[in-house]
């Protein structure tokens, strides 16, 4: 249970970054990379629903509900860095770190 409040922080912040980087600049050059870009930072948001609902019905209702206010917060003192063009490349990585994490917590689990 131990990655389970760090996962929910990396993949909120791999999905908000894909979901703010929608002007051309701020996206992989390449089809492939924005492809890739697209289905990990969407994979990430829909996981941290996921592990959200999970946490609700698995543990005590005040675990998930820090990692919502906790995914909220750190999303709000990323938003308040500004765009930057290293964007993209640090959402998929926390999208991969957190999937990875979420991994760890639902195999542990059962």
């Amino acid at each position: 249970m131990r990655f389970y409040f760090p996962a929910l922080l990396a993949l909120a912040v791999a999905a908000m970054i894909e979901a703010r980087c929608d002007q051309p600049g701020l996206r992989p050059a390449s089809r492939l990379g924005d492809r890739i870009f697209l289905v990990l930072g969407r994979g990430a948001f829909m996981l941290w629903v996921g592990m959200l609902g999970w946490g609700f019905w698995m543990l005590p209702w005040w675990v998930p509900l820090a990692g919502l206010v906790g995914s909220l917060a750190v999303n709000a003192l990323v938003l308040r860095a500004g765009v930057m063009r290293s964007w993209p490349g640090l959402s998929q990585m926390l999208a991969i770190a957190g999937l990875a994490m979420a991994l760890v917590v639902l195999f542990s689990a059962s």
